[in-house]
């Protein structure tokens, strides 16, 4: 039986396409398992540092938070000189910036100094246009949200990776 030119480059032609077939398959199955191992290794990464990281450790019985509002725009420059001011107080501990909004937020012991003589401190150490915050009665009964919240499954993965290690 003669094979005609159709027959042939059909031939060759099916020949390929299967060639090709395989080598897609090759290339797929070796993506499929590199983002399986990357995943695998930045799951393994996160369970590790959860496991490692040591939360900070305060005296949260006199810690408390409060809250100052400036009217003028803050940029980096003015932040780095209010926490400088900030730092040399007695009684300050940590604080945060929320630059959109022109808040800066810090914690302090109320042992040492509260909210009103940190304010005052602050104002005497730099000439700031700034009230400080003060919760309106209707709000100050409510409890505060917390950063995870306790129903969340980012909550549970960590509580339960912390159990585990420690």
């Amino acid at each position: 039986m003669k094979i005609k030119p159709n027959e042939t480059y059909c031939r060759i032609s099916f020949q390929q396409k299967t060639l090709k077939q395989i080598i897609m398959r090759k290339k797929l199955k070796i993506i499929a398992l590199s983002l399986f191992g990357t995943t695998l290794l930045l799951l393994v990464v996160l369970v590790v540092h959860i496991a490692t990281a040591k939360p900070i450790a305060y005296d949260n019985a006199t810690m408390q938070i409060s809250r100052i509002d400036f009217q003028e725009p803050l940029d980096s420059l003015k932040m780095k000189e209010i926490h400088r001011n900030l730092k040399s107080i007695p009684g300050f501990i940590n604080d945060s910036y929320n630059l959109k909004n022109n808040v800066v937020v810090f914690f302090h012991d109320n042992k040492i100094a509260d909210s009103k003589k940190i304010y005052d401190e602050l104002m005497k150490k730099g000439s700031y246009k700034a009230t400080r915050y003060i919760l309106p009665s209707n709000i100050k009964a409510k409890q505060v949200c917390p950063v995870i919240q306790e129903g969340s499954f980012s909550y549970h993965f960590s509580k339960g990776v912390q159990r585990i290690f420690n």
